[in-house]
C-alpha cells in the first residue's frame, strides 16, 4: 500500500514538474508571431509613407513646372528659328534677294533726297542774277547748285544766245538724260520683287516633292512623314513674299519720288524759259 501511495506521489510530482515545460513552447511562438506582425506592420507603414513622399514631390516639381512661365522668343530669335527650319539653301538665295535689293533702295533713296531742289527759290535766284549780272551770274548759280532743275538750267542757259528753240531742244534733251539717271536702278528692285516668291514657290515645289518622295520610302501616309517637306515648302513660300512686299512698298515710294522730280523739272524747266524770252536774252 505505502509502494502505490509512493508510486501515485512519484508520479503526480513528475506531471507537476513537466506542465510547464509543455507550456512554454506556444508561448515563445506566440510571441514571435506577434514580433513578426509588429515589423510587417511598420515596413508597410515606412512603405505607404516613402510613396506618399515621392507622391507629394512629384506633384510639387509638377506645380512649379506648371507655374513657371514659358520663355517667350523675341522676333529675331523666332525669324531666326524659322529661317533655319525653312533650309539654308532657297532661304540663303531669298535673303540675298532681300539684301541686294534694300542696298539698291537706300542708294536710290539717298540720291533722290540729294536730287530735290526747290525750284521756285532757284528760278527766282536766277531771275535776280540775270538782271543783275546777266547770264553768266545765272550760270555761276546753276553751277553752286546740287540736282537735276539746276544742270538742266545751267545747259538752257549755255544755249541761251542761239535762240528759243535752242534752248528748249537743249532742256529736252538733257531732261531726258536726267531723267534716266534718276531712273538708274530701279529696274533691279522690280526684278528682285519678281524673283523673291519664284524662288519661294520653287522651295515650294521641291519640298513637296521631297513629301512625296518619304511617302513613297515608307509606303505610308502618315503626318510625320510629309511634316518636314511640307514645312520647308510653307516656309520657303512665306519668306519670299515677305522679301517682295517690303521691296515692292520701297519701290512704290521710288516711283512717286522720280516721278515728282521729274514733273517739278519739267515746270521749272517752263518757266525758265518763259524768264528767257521776258529778258529778251533767247535772241542771238
Amino acid at each position: 500500500m505505502k509502494q502505490l501511495f509512493a508510486l501515485l506521489t512519484l508520479t503526480a510530482v513528475l506531471n507537476f514538474t513537466n506542465t510547464p515545460k509543455m507550456y512554454a513552447q506556444p508561448e515563445t511562438a506566440t510571441e514571435q508571431t506577434a514580433e513578426d506582425s509588429i515589423a510587417q506592420a511598420k515596413a508597410a507603414e515606412a512603405k505607404l509613407k516613402a510613396e506618399a513622399d515621392a507622391k507629394a514631390k512629384a506633384d510639387a516639381a509638377k506645380t512649379e513646372e506648371e507655374a513657371t512661365p514659358e520663355v517667350e522668343l523675341t522676333f529675331q530669335q523666332v525669324i531666326k528659328q524659322k529661317f533655319i527650319e525653312g533650309g539654308p539653301g532657297f532661304m540663303g538665295i531669298v535673303l540675298v534677294c532681300l539684301i541686294l535689293g534694300l542696298a539698291i533702295v537706300i542708294e536710290r533713296i539717298v540720291y533722290l533726297n540729294m536730287a530735290t531742289t526747290n525750284s521756285n527759290k532757284l528760278l527766282k535766284n536766277i531771275e535776280d542774277s540775270l538782271s543783275a549780272g546777266g547770264v553768266e551770274a545765272a550760270k555761276e548759280i546753276c553751277r553752286n547748285t546740287k540736282g537735276p532743275v539746276a544742270s538742266i538750267f545751267y545747259q538752257g542757259l549755255d544755249r541761251s544766245h542761239e535762240g528759243i528753240e535752242m534752248v528748249e531742244k537743249s532742256v529736252v534733251s538733257y531732261g531726258g538724260v536726267q531723267m534716266g539717271l534718276l531712273e538708274k536702278g530701279i529696274s533691279w528692285i522690280s526684278l528682285f520683287i519678281a524673283l523673291a516668291p519664284m524662288l519661294g514657290f520653287m522651295g515650294t515645289v521641291i519640298g513637296m516633292i521631297g513629301a512625296f518622295d518619304a511617302i513613297a520610302a515608307a509606303g505610308d501616309i502618315s503626318p510625320t512623314v510629309v511634316a518636314g517637306g511640307i514645312k520647308v515648302a510653307l516656309l520657303t513660300t512665306v519668306f519670299g513674299l515677305i522679301v517682295a512686299i517690303i521691296l515692292q512698298i520701297f519701290y512704290n515710294y521710288i516711283v512717286a519720288k522720280v516721278d515728282s522730280i521729274v514733273n517739278d523739272m519739267e515746270n521749272a524747266s517752263i518757266s525758265l524759259i518763259d524768264i528767257l524770252v521776258k529778258h529778251d536774252l533767247s535772241k542771238k
